[in-house]
């Protein structure tokens, strides 16, 4: 099995690993990126991008990625189309495989992402993008005066669905069981808004407009009798979580109980709460809470820096 010595390598190429990329790159580190089984990471499947700074007509997500790409190969990032199989944070330099070769790094930036849970119909997701999203705060402005729907039965579900109301003229929340699981509180919000309609025991079989390339509603299937029915919406959220790519680290690192890094100081990771030298995590995958392009850009470049110094200070 090849070898290959790095300062830095990054896993994942969305957002937060492209920034990480960018500045280890000017540093002079010349970082390798693993581009994971996701490349680009969501903003890939994502149409237009109205909130990144600097782009007031918006940019599509797939070009905004693809600029970012290009802008930290001109300073001398490499990138491999490839996912790691194994990680040995035990040693020093850390050991990486990927089934093909194995990898040293000084440094290592885990910028793996969270992947939206989808409902896996080929509806939904030939329509991502065109009316199905799993990001209200992303989305949701796109749907101004329209009627859409939410699935899930949470409090992320419930909590889409509340910010939703802000544009939608109505927001139908659909669980496919007969009781919600979210917190009595955010429960409580939902019923109470008037553009709130929540419906139970019905699952989502097909999501309709797929020749159209735009929802142009729900096929509906009652859990209980079985029965099928049609509901007219415009959009469809999905508020069934995401799960963070950070299993091949458990054990290695502190995760929380969903799966999520956690960190320390912004971006450094931990084990059994002490700090583990030279690794940093940064993006989605370690934050639960924001999960925007911008934040994930931002925790990438506070991951680079801390990177560099860290190099810095033991002479490389």
């Amino acid at each position: 099995m090849m070898s290959d010595l790095r300062d830095t390598v990054i896993l994942g190429s969305g957002c937060a690993g492209l920034t990480a990329a960018i500045y280890t790159a000017r540093a002079g580190l010349k970082p390798l990126v693993l581009e994971g089984h996701e490349p680009g990471g969501q903003l890939s499947i994502t149409t237009l991008v109205e909130n990144f700074p600097g782009f007031p007509e918006g940019i599509q997500g797939p070009e905004l990625i693809g600029n970012m790409k290009k802008q930290a190969e001109r300073f001398g990032a490499t990138f491999e189309l490839t996912h790691l199989s194994k990680v040995d944070l035990g040693v020093y330099p850390f050991r990486l495989e990927t089934g093909t070769s194995e990898i040293r790094a000084h440094t290592l930036i885990v910028a793996s992402g969270a992947s939206a849970r989808w409902l896996g119909l080929p509806s939904e997701q030939a329509l991502i993008g065109h009316g199905v999203s799993s990001c209200a705060t992303c989305d949701g402005f796109f749907f101004r005066g329209k009627e859409i729907a939410v699935v899930g039965g949470g409090d992320s579900a419930m909590e889409e669905a509340l910010f939703l109301t802000r544009f939608a003229t109505k927001v139908t929340l659909l669980h496919r069981r007969d009781q919600f699981r979210a917190s009595k509180i955010m429960l409580e919000r939902a019923i109470a808004h008037s553009q709130i309609e929540l419906r139970t025991n019905a699952v989502v079989d097909e999501v309709l407009g797929v020749e159209e390339k735009e929802v142009k509603g729900l096929r509906l299937r009652d859990a209980i009798s079985g029965g099928l029915s049609e509901l007219r919406v415009s959009g469809l959220f999905l508020g069934i979580g995401h799960e963070p790519n950070a299993k091949m680290l458990a054990g290695q690192i502190d995760l929380d109980e969903e799966g999520y890094i956690l960190t320390a100081g912004n971006v450094l990771t931990t084990r059994n709460g002490v700090v583990v030298p030279g690794v940093f995590a940064c993006g989605d995958v370690q934050d639960r809470r924001y999960r925007q392009a911008i934040t994930a850009a931002g925790s990438g470049c506070m991951a680079a820096l801390e990177a560099e110094k860290f190099l810095e200070a033991r002479g490389h």
